[in-house]
């Protein structure tokens, strides 16, 4: 039995190696692609766990001394670091720096460098690893600060470039409020030349919380914890520091107050000596002067000194949620796009097993006959599927945990950097190997159990063939009549054997639909920006006010630019919407200050009313709401209001809701007041861009000016981050594809083998005779195709329902490449397996075939 097992391998090696290659490509796309999300999650972890990433950073307005560390570290397991830290401008193109004080001991936030060495004197600087790439800055290079910057001297000689686990995506580094508002990139010194008399920042590190995975929802728990721990511990250092301070600023002015005390004193005397002289009422005039001067003076510098205190987590770091959201983009993916794929891989695997079964009808029978028993001749079959699947599923599992994460990493090594990190998705291979098992070994216990059950005499027979039937063409004469001998075989073959006809259109179609969701994936998240900017906002930059009055000072300077064209006033607030026991935070909301000119700048889907809200999709999808639904708006400064949906409007990125001035009135009962400008620009270079910028900045009352264009580039960085992804999965699915449609022409040929000897020797030529199978295989081809244009975009749009984060909605694309790709694909695959089943038929040896019973 075991010798017959062998020669049966030996003797139909094509069809063993189509269903371990088949379940080999399933395993190997379900258990890579699962493994992709956590395997970058891991690596970022193991990155910044290395380079002893900060839990929390604090920034406070009046700085940090030792006794702020005591104070941290009062709260259990905590690690606390003072540094000095500031935001400046510089470089060639005053660039905003975000320029820190380097200490060599630090434990904390420690970089990694590229190349150079760390600072060793005081007229050295180490640079981001971004300046060297993107701005061109070399090791040698003297790199100028601005005389704003406040250091101690302007110059440095750039020793080196390093990264920082504070700053890990390099198309982001955060904004602030010097320059154009966009920090370029880092830079570090020495500690000294800056200029501050404290640290203004300090970081801390909890021991209990680095066996935690960064972007787990335990971590994020445990952080949040630990945060209102140190800010209870914070609360009366704040009092503490306030005294201090003011103390300390009432001891510096006191020479003052006691100069101006005692010429008081002086001109009190004089006046009670001499009277109440011209003279003496004018320096009592000017000593009032001086004194006021004094108390404002006093006053500002007691207001300056009222300690505030920021805190962070790494959330809050420049590209880490954003990251984040990517892996767990991959994830959502991994969800569904593999299982799929994998569903259609088990399906043809179970077909090829039972028709593998079926044909060896005659050996069971003869085995049954010759006295083995039920189980030795299962055993036969069973351990065929059995080798099958478990190489299948095992190599497909290695190679898709060790392969298909490591691909993703060194992509995202062009934009992040990376210690390589892969887990071993243990639960994701077992399931895989139970579901290869399901296909192989459960499709053979199924039909061997059936084979077994009727009589060796039954079985050494051939099988009845299916009794000829009409079909529903030969009903309709007038067609039938036009037909040619081959096309009614064609289609009689086709409706008479209906579950080959099935799983030749499930195999066609499904490979056209994962072909396609992947093109569809690359488009929709591609195209997210350009949809948002091109169909819903129709302006260039978004100019955020110190406050109302400040619009005309920003108009002066928007008029002065060559790129302007227009710009329209609004009111934007953030705040969140309650309903159904739901929230959603974060929510802008926009009030134009000019309804009409307002719909030259966005599109809506409705027009705003005298009252009620119009909403974005995201908010109406999350908090299952509808328009004519009531949902309560709470804006940040505390502000409610009962809000009646007026409409749900499409939006792809960040989350708004939209309401008329006089619907605001009516809901806060207070004018809507102008802080942002909607401007309309020429295209402008990212130089001409930052001139704006800083322009808005320093002469136009901006707060700051974010552009379109760093939208698209972040989107556009994003959707390349997901092309190795996309792209393995085009592949893959393309030879899965490929693997189907050969193996189920084989499982067809074989099948019908003394039917097409018999044609042949009625004498049909050799192309006659393929065209016999390859008439059926196009047909069933076509359909397939059609029909996985249609099951293409249903999971596409189910794959990025699930991909949706908080702030970004995809829209569903595939562009005209995908489908034609597609449909290329798939006809040369079928024209490739006409071509094999032409130079099999070729040789067909017809009188073996046909004396075989």
């Amino acid at each position: 039995m075991t010798k017959n097992m062998w020669r049966e391998i030996a003797a139909n090696k094509g069809r063993f190696i189509a269903i371990i290659m088949i379940i080999l490509l399933g395993t190997l796309i379900f258990v890579g692609v699962k493994a992709a999300g956590p395997s970058l999650n891991d690596s970022m972890d193991n990155t910044v766990k290395t380079e002893h990433l900060s839990d929390v950073q604090l920034f406070s307005t009046t700085g940090f001394t030792p006794k702020d560390v005591r104070t941290a570290e009062q709260v259990a397991g905590v690690q606390a670091e003072t540094s000095k830290f500031k935001y400046v401008t510089g470089g060639k193109d005053e660039d905003v720096v975000a320029l820190y004080g380097y200490q060599s001991g630090a434990k904390q936030n420690q970089l990694k460098l590229r190349s150079g060495h760390l600072p060793q004197s005081a007229d050295q600087i180490v640079l981001d690893e971004r300046a060297k790439r993107d701005y061109g800055y070399r090791l040698g290079d003297t790199y100028r600060f601005n005389k704003q910057a406040d250091l101690k001297q302007q110059a440095y000689q750039i020793v080196g470039f390093a990264d920082s686990p504070q700053y890990i995506d390099y198309s982001t580094r955060g904004s602030a409020n010097v320059g154009d508002g966009t920090v370029r990139y880092f830079a570090y010194i020495k500690p000294q030349q800056l200029n501050l008399p404290t640290a203004t920042v300090l970081t801390v590190r909890f021991k209990s919380l680095q066996s935690m995975n960064s972007f787990n929802d335990d971590y994020q728990s445990a952080v949040n914890k630990k945060v209102t721990a140190l800010k209870a511990a914070f609360k009366p250092r704040a009092k503490e520091r306030n005294q201090q301070l003011s103390a300390e600023v009432k001891r510096s002015f006191a020479p003052q107050q006691q100069k101006l005390t005692q010429a008081s004193k002086q001109l009190a005397q004089l006046k009670q000596a001499t009277g109440n002289s011209a003279a003496l009422q004018q320096q009592t005039q000017t000593l009032s002067e001086n004194q006021a001067k004094l108390n404002a003076a006093l006053k500002e510098a007691t207001a300056k000194a009222h300690t505030t205190y920021t805190w962070q987590t790494r959330e809050d770091l420049p590209g880490f949620t954003s990251f984040g959201d990517t892996s767990d983009r991959i994830a959502a993916i991994a969800n569904v796009f593999p299982v799929f794929f994998f569903l259609i891989a088990a399906l043809i695997t179970f077909t090829t097993i039972t028709r593998m079964v079926e044909e060896a009808r005659r050996q069971i029978g003869t085995f049954k006959a010759l006295g083995y028993t039920k189980w030795a001749i299962a055993k036969n079959y069973l351990s065929y599927a059995l080798m099958a699947g478990l190489i299948g599923a095992i190599l497909g599992s290695a190679i898709g945990n060790v392969t298909l994460p490591r691909l993703v990493i060194s992509m995202y090594h062009m934009s992040i950097p990376l210690t390589t990190s892969v887990p071993v998705m243990w639960s994701v291979i077992a399931l895989a190997v139970v579901f290869s098992l399901l296909a192989t070994v459960g499709a053979a216990v199924i039909v061997i159990r059936r084979e077994l059950a009727e009589k060796p005499a039954d079985l050494m027979l051939p099988r009845t063939p299916k009794s000829a039937k009409r079909i529903l063409m030969e009903r309709i004469t007038p067609l039938w009549r036009r037909m040619s001998f081959n096309q009614k075989v064609s289609y009689r073959n086709l409706f008479r054997y209906k579950s080959r006809m099935w799983m030749t259109i499930i195999g066609i179609a499904g490979g056209t639909a994962l072909i396609l969701t992947g093109f569809g994936l690359n488009d929709s998240i591609g195209s997210t920006a350009s949809q948002q900017y091109g169909q819903i906002f129709h302006y260039s930059a978004t100019v955020s006010l110190a406050h109302d009055g400040q619009s005309q000072k920003a108009m002066r300077v928007l008029n002065q630019s060559d790129a302007y064209k227009g710009a329209t006033k609004v009111n934007l607030t953030t705040g969140k919407v309650k309903a159904n026991t739901k929230q959603i935070s974060d929510v802008n909301l926009v009030t134009p200050n000019d309804n009409r000119q307002f719909k030259k700048y966005v599109t809506l889907s409705h027009a705003l009313t005298k009252s009620g809200l119009v909403i974005s999709k995201k908010i109406a999808s999350q908090l299952d709401v509808k328009a004519g639904d009531n949902v309560s708006f709470t804006t940040a400064k505390g502000k409610k209001a009962r809000l009646k949906v007026v409409a749900v409007t499409p939006n792809y990125m960040g989350v708004f809701a939209y309401m008329s001035p006089t619907a605001y009135h009516n809901a806060f009962n207070a004018k809507p007041a102008v802080n942002t400008l909607f401007v309309k620009l020429n295209k402008q270079s990212s130089q001409q861009q930052n001139k704006l910028a800083r322009q808005l900045l320093k002469h136009g009352g901006a707060l700051g000016t974010s552009f379109a264009s760093d939208q698209e580039t972040t989107i556009k960085t994003m959707s390349s981050s997901m092309n190795v992804i996309v792209l393995i999965m085009i592949l893959l699915s393309g030879v899965l594809s490929f693997v189907v449609l050969y193996n189920l022409t084989n499982i067809n040929i074989s099948e019908r083998i003394r039917e097409l000897s018999t044609v042949k020797v009625l004498g049909f030529f050799d192309n006659e005779v393929t065209m016999y199978v390859s008439r059926e295989n196009i047909l069933l081809t076509i359909f397939g195709i059609i029909l996985g244009y249609g099951a293409g975009w249903g999971l596409l749009s189910f794959i990025l329902n699930q991909a949706t984060t908080s702030q970004v909605v995809f829209p569903v694309i595939i562009r005209w490449p995908g489908y034609v790709v597609a449909t290329l694909l798939m006809v040369v695959f079928t024209l490739i397996v006409m071509w094999v089943t032409h130079q099999k038929l070729k040789h067909v040896d017809m009188v073996e075939a046909l004396k075989e019973n």
